[in-house]
């Protein structure tokens, strides 16, 4: 029996959750699934992989895990967290299918090395690859970091280990549809802008400590405590910029540079723009 245990968060993906399913389903660990009410096939889906199912309406994905992390009754060692458009690789399983806990005793989180994809293109640069996120944590040791809006992180104290060989491969099918990206993006920007007038009012602290020589996540916090000191409609301008120049986004091809334009300039200008309006009303 498998020393961890899948978590995985779903609202209507019956596009993505067999991808997932089909690539874990022979670690025979358990799965669960924390739904926010899907009306497609999703649920389905899941109960044909013997999945456990619970329930949580969404409020944002940091709540969302949180919730995860409470509502089941996991007795593995480890737990596993997924989102349902992604997929485990073979190399990936093999490693997953070889752990055991007394190999790790002095390790309490382990980083997931991720790809992403955007229409079909696998995003090699602008910051993209290699992309580490902590997605193996001990149970009762991991927890949601709810100081975000948007942004859902694992925090783990302790030791944490990268696996740099292996990935998880991250393709979100519904955002082929460029309509359904820039929906989306328009809800995660309120939910930004929000957040970072709460941090100008002192409202939220980062809950990692940032550090530009730590672990991916602290290296993260570091970056963000820049941004938000940063003025507000510049910094888009200078983000894309070094994400197509310095990050080498450029190589990425018209796909790539479609991708890093709406995420590395468009949606944070947007977020800009609603900060300011909001200021405005105060």
């Amino acid at each position: 029996m498998p020393e961890f245990s899948f978590i995985v968060l779903s609202f209507n993906e019956e596009i993505h959750i067999p991808r997932l399913l089909a690539s874990i389903k022979d670690l025979g660990a358990p799965i669960y699934v924390l739904d926010s009410g899907s009306t497609d096939r999703t649920l389905e889906i899941c109960r044909e992989y013997g999945a456990e199912i619970g329930y949580h309406q969404f409020e944002n994905h940091p709540k969302q895990w949180h919730a995860a992390l409470s509502t089941f009754q996991i007795t593995t060692p480890w737990i596993i967290g997924l989102d349902s458009d992604q997929i485990v690789t073979p190399e990936l399983f093999q490693k997953l299918k070889n752990f055991r806990d007394e190999d790790f005793k002095d390790v309490n989180g382990i980083y997931f090395n991720r790809k992403n994809f955007f229409k079909g293109k696998w995003l090699k640069h602008g910051g993209y690859y290699p992309k580490y996120l902590l997605k193996m944590f001990r149970r009762g040791v991991g927890f949601s970091d709810l100081n975000e809006n948007m942004d859902h992180r694992f925090i783990v104290p302790g030791k944490t280990i990268v696996w740099k060989d292996g990935h998880i491969l991250e393709e979100n099918l519904k955002e082929n549809e460029i309509s359904f990206w820039i929906a989306k993006h328009n809800r995660y920007s309120d939910l930004v802008a929000h957040e970072e007038i709460e941090r100008m009012n002192a409202l939220r602290t980062q809950t990692i400590q940032p550090k530009f020589f730590g672990s991916p996540d602290e290296r993260i916090a570091w970056l963000k405590s820049l941004w938000w000191r940063m003025p507000l409609g510049l910094r888009p301008f200078l983000y894309f910029s070094y994400r197509m120049i310095f990050q080498l986004g450029i190589l990425d091809g018209k796909t790539g540079v479609l991708f890093h334009f709406l995420q590395g300039f468009w949606f944070r200008l947007i977020v800009d723009v609603k900060i300011k309006e909001l200021l405005k009303k105060d």
